[in-house]
């Protein structure tokens, strides 16, 4: 694993309890779930002395507006620190620039652009799964593109996705077209952001992790694989978590 400085590490994440003291609220990528979220966050985060909550996908339209009221309600007896894994870390870092004294710290994982989604490779991608859904139905779609994916992958997304039901097409749609905060707005926050990329990963560039990290003007980047996460998740956590310890983000002593 390599930190912003370009060194090769394996992180040791310290076990302490953290001084935000309310927990971690961690959202799912696009036509992603909160198991895999799970997966990926709760160990890194429990040797922090973290609890994790990670709110379930609410098919459809309103997606992102509904994860944005998770956010809300979690942070209701004090700041907590937020994140998520590609649509998930946007949504975290959309509601920190609207609640930054709700926010104690962020954990963004594979963010997959940066203001409008344009052709991004995330938002095709999406786009392209929503209209494939439509077409022939959630097996059908699953048919047609998990063939050219890892098998870990291809199971996460059998599972998601058919978890996601009828509303699967407008959940993805509603990832492919929500803006993400600019650089620009990015740097308007002043709280310890972690960021983590993944060095072989198309649909979410390591470039744009990295001008993540480097727009933030508390933040750090550490990367990760596709090829490792696919058999260890917990790699993209750790990655994200340490990014956070190196970005200021402190244990208690």
């Amino acid at each position: 694993m390599k930190d912003r400085n370009g060194s090769v590490t394996e992180p040791a994440l310290p076990f302490a309890t953290t001084e935000t003291g309310h927990g971690a609220v961690l959202l799912p990528g696009t036509g992603s779930d909160e198991v895999f979220v799970r997966s990926v966050f709760q160990v890194p985060l429990a040797a922090v002395g973290l609890q994790i909550v990670t709110p379930s996908p609410r098919p459809g339209a309103d997606l992102g507006e509904s994860f944005l009221t998770a956010l809300e309600q979690a942070a209701t007896d004090g700041p907590i620190l937020a994140g998520g894994i590609s649509f998930g870390a946007h949504l975290a870092a959309e509601w920190a620039l609207r609640n930054p004294d709700r926010c104690a710290g962020l954990l963004l994982a594979l963010p997959a652009w940066s203001g409008e989604p344009g052709e991004s490779p995330a938002a095709v991608s999406a786009r392209l799964g929503a209209d494939l859904v439509r077409a022939g139905g959630v097996a059908a779609a699953l048919g047609e593109l998990t063939g050219s994916v890892d098998p870990w992958l291809a199971d996460e997304l059998g599972r998601a996705w058919r978890g996601y039901g009828a509303g699967l097409a407008d959940s993805l749609r509603v990832a492919a077209d929500r803006p993400a905060p600019t650089l620009a707005e990015l740097g308007k926050l002043d709280m310890p952001v972690g960021v983590a990329g993944c060095v072989d990963d198309p649909i979410h560039p390591l470039r744009v992790a990295t001008e993540w990290a480097g727009a933030v003007g508390r933040g750090a980047l550490c990367t990760t694989s596709l090829e490792i996460i696919g058999v260890d998740p917990e790699a993209l956590g750790r990655a994200t978590v340490l990014a956070w310890l190196r970005a200021g983000g402190r244990s208690r002593e």
